[in-house]
């Protein structure tokens, strides 16, 4: 039988997602925590993978089992669990559906702030900048859609198949005082550290050392630069991962910073 858990994490604490020798990660928590309490080796399969410290809102993965869940299952993994890591849902699936290759669609959200406030750190990546050009960082930002070869805004473009990715949406935000921005993204697809690439660029942008043509040479071209470098983790989250058979939206608020985003304004 197989099942879908529903979970969020704070990803503060850990060397990312995926299960590795370099440090804890989000992946060996949840199998050590299944393992104890259904007393047998319990290997899972995640949606995706997130970089070390990145956080994520809404993420799914799959584990197989040869009996039912108890009903209680949920309580007292959350009970085992340690707080940075939550379970929302257990949802049973049939045994053909994956978490990682049927996901159609995945949304990151970026949070930056432009002055120190130590109830962000941790949540949203701190850019000290007193000016920012968000007219031209909105239009390299309506660029994403036009294109779909990534190849320039991945770290390692040779260890995929191939670097296509079909941007759906591609929005910037700032706060109404604006001293905070957020940049949401949605595709098909991401690349290695592509998001966090990506920002990085329009952060250069709008601190006014690369101009959005030059940000567009890199879409067009496809050329790895031969120094990438990628905005801050702690500010990215995995908020969103939709399949053709469940789309439920995300249920942690999971910080001050997304309980505002009705105050968003589009740039």
């Amino acid at each position: 039988m197989r099942y879908f858990l529903h979970i969020a994490y704070h990803g503060a604490n850990y060397c990312g997602w995926q299960r590795h020798p370099d440090g804890i990660n989000v992946q060996q928590v949840l199998e050590a925590a299944l393992t104890k309490i259904l007393k047998t080796e319990t290997a899972i399969t995640g949606c995706g993978r997130t970089d070390a410290q990145v956080h994520a809102s809404q993420f799914f993965f799959h584990i197989d089992v040869v009996k039912p869940l108890q009903d209680e299952l949920l309580f007292r993994l959350n009970k085992l669990l340690p707080d940075d890591i939550a379970i929302f849902d257990i949802i049973p699936a049939d045994v053909q559906y994956h978490a990682r290759f049927d996901a159609v669609e995945r949304s990151y959200n970026y949070y930056i702030h432009t002055y120190k406030d130590p109830f962000l750190s941790g949540l949203s990546s701190l850019y000290l900048q007193p000016e920012w050009d968000l007219q031209q960082m909105a239009q390299a930002v309506a660029l994403l859609t036009r294109y779909t070869d990534y190849r320039a805004f991945c770290k390692s473009p040779d260890r995929n198949e191939h670097t296509i990715c079909n941007i759906a949406r591609a929005t910037l935000y700032q706060n109404p005082a604006g001293d905070r921005f957020r940049f949401e993204i949605t595709a098909n697809r991401f690349l290695s550290k592509m998001v966090r690439i990506i920002v990085g660029r329009l952060i250069m942008i709008g601190q006014g050392k690369l101009s959005v043509e030059q940000f567009e040479h890199y879409l067009i071209h496809n050329q790895t630069p031969k120094i990438l470098t990628p905005a801050h983790p702690q500010g990215l989250y995995l908020s969103k991962v939709t399949y053709p058979y469940l789309d439920i939206p995300a249920k942690s608020a999971f910080s001050k910073i997304m309980q505002d985003e009705e105050n968003w304004i589009v740039v």
